[in-house]
């Protein structure tokens, strides 16, 4: 036996690219594109048309959905059940389609939990009203049936759509290397489209953009998306649409009535209290979901005082949860020529519009065809009538009456089987009248008929009626209002944290923490073995807190972000990252606008805003230049710098005080010189810079530490060391000339 007949050899690299190919076809044409005509996809048509074969119509009593779901899978589309329910529910569910299709009886689903639906074997469907519209007119001529795939059936190509269900409830799908995402619109505004396209074929998409204002999605959520970008997505048949929910305020509270398609209320309130939970939301005092039967979207937020701005608030939470959410839209589809492609809006009314003419056409043509074949029928009777007694004399004595009868009155076949097998009853007088009566009728029908398919505008005005009335018929208001709105910003972290003290802790070793409150005794907390404390600044949660380096370079984060007092904190190389071998040797707390004085201990230093110490980089950014060997210090807050006095002090007890205003403002740099040092002793290590500290015009006082002396001078003692920047200064008394530290204490 040769066996060499049974395959064929081809390339291992032909074989994988046809196989690809039609698999990709069969996604695309098959599977997941809706057909412009009718705009559903192949599971849709069939679950659809195995209903109505098994009588489920809006009228009827329902079925069990797994009897529905049987006959679908078992009849035409031959796979999992599961997912062939899932499709069927998704018609069903007036949350999720825009014009349900099915009516479905039992558990469903919810906006909560589409997918909750129930097993198949405990709800129960039949169609809805508005499927009449793609059902109406299928046994009229105006499909083409082909083989289910098995070959023991026929099934619809297509459904003769009354309607451009395409646009009604949207679609979907991803295919293979492309995907469709239709959103639902109005079906009046959709009709009306296509009677100003029937009116004039020239009408561009801008004109058609008069009637569809844009998506009309089932829930009651406003459309903010800019008219000129909903014009462009229509023009373009891709862009996006954002649409918002919808909120009102009541005794003070706001209460949430309508969310985006397809935002469950349930994660809403997730992402929400997800933001409460990290403090981000200190405006919120409580969440509730009231949403019951009658109000089946009523989210409640109760601000935690009446001062709390609403609107501000909402904004924040738009662009931070799914409240605000944004939907892609490819009007993606397969066309009349079976290819997939992006259309524009006058594309898909075109083609439309093209369907309904043929499908009119042809259920014309077919209801002429049966008014005509019952013409010929009533003919013969006719003949019958007024020849009767020679009929009944045939039929009595002919062997083969049929021949006979057809060439005695030259009859067709099909007439004298009629004559034949017409019951006696029916040429009675009174029958004869009737026959006469109905083919009196059918005669002015086929003029009817044959004038509209003559008369290409009077088929329009056929179709225009009929559009009309299925728009009365089915039709309702719009439920996504259209309100041009900015999109949402979310609020500045700082506006999101409640404004609390907080000290905050900077160990030597480099390890951060914010203690809640000023009263803190920063001494006294816990550190690590051989770790101590090195500064500890008073801030607000509201503030940045930044760190300086042996480097010169600085570091910021939020001070909520630093962990608790209650334990050790974090080392800031955790956070950031500064050059190898570099320490953290001064922070400070403030506002942007806040001025500070950065000075080194070889007694240089400059004012600058707080604001040039903030820095996203984690490597942080160069703010003071340093000399070899030279230390940062410990910057000082000036609330005045055309008032303030800067009080300088040297470690061999040289004090000068001068204005504030003296000092450059600079954003990074050395600065300028703030007391005289020898030079020598600055080489050698004699002498630097002990600290510095700022007191106001005619108050304030400063504290000294020198081991475990002290002294403590007062507005009156320090005008005595008064004098100009970049002098010596004044000597301070015996005993206090290894000065350590400086304070300001009043």
């Amino acid at each position: 036996m040769n066996l060499q007949a049974n395959y064929e050899q081809i390339p291992l690299k032909e074989y994988a690219e046809r196989a690809y190919l039609d698999y990709s076809m069969y996604v695309v044409l098959d599977r997941a594109l809706p057909f412009v005509g009718d705009g559903l996809k192949p599971v849709q048509r069939r679950i659809i048309y195995a209903m109505s074969e098994l009588g489920l119509a809006a009228t009827a009593k329902p079925k069990k959905s797994a009897r529905t779901i049987g006959d679908v899978i078992g009849k035409f589309h031959p796979h999992g059940d599961s997912s062939c329910y899932e499709a069927m529910v998704l018609m069903a569910q007036p949350f999720s389609y825009r014009y349900p299709l099915v009516d479905g009886q039992g558990n469903f689903g919810s906006p909560d939990d589409p997918k909750s639906f129930a097993a198949m074997r405990y709800t129960e469907s039949k169609l809805s009203p508005i499927a009449e519209a793609l059902l109406g007119e299928l046994a009229h001529g105006t499909v083409d049936w082909v083989p289910n795939f098995d070959g023991t059936m026929d099934e619809p190509s297509w459904l003769p759509a009354r309607v451009p269900h395409v646009l009604l409830n949207g679609s979907m799908g991803i295919a293979v290397g492309m995907a469709t995402d239709i959103p639902p619109h109005n079906l009046r505004e959709v009709i009306s489209a296509c009677i100003r396209l029937l009116d004039d074929p020239d009408a561009t998409v801008a004109d058609l953009f008069e009637h569809v204002r844009g998506p009309d999605y089932p829930t009651e959520a406003e459309i903010i998306t800019p008219r000129g970008d909903l014009l462009a997505m229509y023009e373009n048949g891709i862009g996006s649409v954002r649409a918002r929910a919808v909120y009102q305020r009541e005794e003070g509270n706001i209460v949430i009535t309508a969310l985006p398609h397809q935002v469950s209320p349930s994660k809403i309130l997730e992402q929400i209290a997800a933001q409460m939970r990290a403090k981000k939301l200190p405006m919120i005092e409580d969440l509730r979901d009231e949403s019951d039967h009658e109000n089946p979207i009523r989210l409640v937020i109760v601000p935690r005082s009446n001062r709390v701005d609403a609107d501000e608030m909402m904004q924040h939470l738009f662009a931070t949860t799914d409240l605000e959410k944004s939907f892609r839209i490819n009007l993606n589809m397969i066309g009349l020529d079976g290819r997939p492609q992006v259309k524009n809006l006058k594309r898909i009314l075109t083609e439309w519009l093209s369907f309904r003419t043929n499908t009119v056409t042809r259920r014309l043509e077919n209801r002429l065809a049966k008014v005509e074949r019952r013409l010929h029928l009533l003919e013969a009777l006719r003949i019958a009538y007024l020849n009767l007694d020679e009929v009944i004399r045939i039929v009595r004595t002919e062997d083969e009456p049929r021949p006979v009868l057809i060439a005695r009155f030259k009859l067709s076949d099909e007439q004298a089987d009629y004559i034949l097998e017409t019951r006696l009853r029916q040429l009675a007088r009174l029958e004869e009248m009737k026959i006469t009566a109905e083919a009196d009728q059918l005669e002015e029908e086929r003029a009817r008929i044959n004038v509209l398919l003559k008369s290409p505008a009077k088929l329009k005005s056929l179709i225009k009626q009929e559009l009309n009335a299925d728009a009365q018929k089915f039709g309702d208001d719009r439920r996504s209002p259209l309100v041009e709105r900015d999109v949402a910003h979310a609020l500045d972290e700082s506006a999101l944290v409640a404004s609390e003290p907080v000290t905050v802790v900077l160990s030597q070793k480099g390890w951060a923490r914010a203690a809640k409150g000023h009263d803190v005794d920063a001494e006294g907390l816990n550190y690590r073995e051989g770790d101590g404390l090195l500064a500890a600044v008073k801030a607000r949660t509201t503030q940045q807190v930044a760190f300086i380096d042996s480097t010169g370079r600085a570091y910021s984060t939020a001070a909520h972000t630093l962990p608790s007092a209650r334990g050790n904190g974090e080392p800031l190389t955790g956070r950031f990252s500064p050059a190898a071998g570099a320490s953290f040797d001064a922070m400070v707390a403030g506002d942007n606008a806040t001025r500070l004085i950065l000075a080194t201990d070889f007694g240089y230093g400059f004012v600058t805003r707080f604001e040039t110490l903030t820095s996203r980089n984690k490597a942080g950014k160069q703010i003071i230049s340093l000399s070899d060997k030279a230390k940062v210090l410990a910057p000082q807050i000036s609330a005045d710098p055309a008032r303030d006095r800067i009080v300088v002090v040297t470690t061999e007890g040289h004090l000068l005080m001068f204005s504030v205003a003296e000092l450059p403002e600079l954003d990074k740099g050395k600065g300028n010189k703030l007391i005289e040092i020898p030079k020598a002793k600055l080489v050698a290590g004699d002498e630097r810079v002990a600290g510095i500290a700022v007191v106001g015009e005619s108050k304030g006082e400063v504290t000294l530490y020198a081991g475990q002396r002290k002294l403590t001078l007062r507005w009156a003692d320090l005008v005595e060391y008064g004098g100009t920047r970049a002098s010596r200064g004044g000597l301070l008394p015996r005993g206090l000339r290894r000065v350590e530290r400086i304070e300001t204490t009043g």
